[in-house]
């Protein structure tokens, strides 16, 4: 079991407890979490707080050279903003939970030189799966759509 993957899914976890969306990601900096986050969009009336995107706020403000030794830990694909912000930091390697509930912006990672690994972690399929079902309306508000 990845501590760090583990760390995301708590994350996820606390979301969801809290009303939100279960997403959850860490920015993890030679071993070590720099910060972590989860959706927040629903707790905090935001556009923006998503789980990758409140784990770099939490991390703070990082020096490039960091940044492009770190590795973003989330527990679902990420989409075209988080996706960016990891393009805009320059962190060079994410590791995703799932990508059968909604599949972000791997390719487009991958076309920019991130090496992107795919667990499929049961935990994080169940978490998703189960949210959709009860909750289909935000998520797709979450999403977009």
């Amino acid at each position: 079991m990845d501590p760090f993957l583990s760390a995301a899914i708590e994350e996820a976890e606390r979301g969801l407890s809290e009303g939100g969306i279960p997403i959850g990601a860490v920015l993890v900096h030679q071993g070590r979490v720099l910060g972590r986050g989860h959706n927040r969009r629903v707790q905090q009336g935001s556009a923006v707080l998503h789980g990758e995107m409140d784990a770099l706020e939490r991390a703070g403000r990082q020096s490039g050279q960091v940044y492009r030794a770190s590795v973003m830990y989330t527990t679902l694909s990420p989409c075209a903003m988080c996706t960016g912000a990891i393009l805009l930091y320059g962190i060079p390697h994410v590791v995703v939970g799932e990508n059968r509930t909604f599949m972000g912006e791997e390719e487009w990672l991958r076309s920019r030189g991130v090496r992107v690994d795919v667990v499929q972690d049961e935990r994080c399929i169940r978490l998703m799966t189960e949210f959709i079902a009860a909750h289909p309306t935000l998520w797709y508000e979450d999403i977009g759509r």
